[in-house]
């Protein structure tokens, strides 16, 4: 689980990177969800969480460049 701070402190390209990163993860969660591969399924929820914090970061600065 990444902290608020850690996202706010990484530069854009940084937060892209790792948004892609996660959303892959994601995508292999579920997939061994699917075939009962997964231990912990509440990982699918914070990986998900993750993403929502970046999207937000990288949407409050998208909005703020604009200004």
């Amino acid at each position: 689980m990444m902290k608020i701070n850690k996202i706010v402190e990484m530069s854009s390209p940084e937060l892209e990177k790792e948004l892609s990163e996660l959303k892959t993860e994601l995508f292999k969660m579920r997939f061994s969800l699917a075939t009962h591969g997964l231990d912990n399924p509440m990982k699918i929820k914070q990986v998900k969480k993750d993403i929502a914090r970046i999207k937000t970061v990288l949407r409050q600065r998208e909005i703020a460049n604009k200004n």
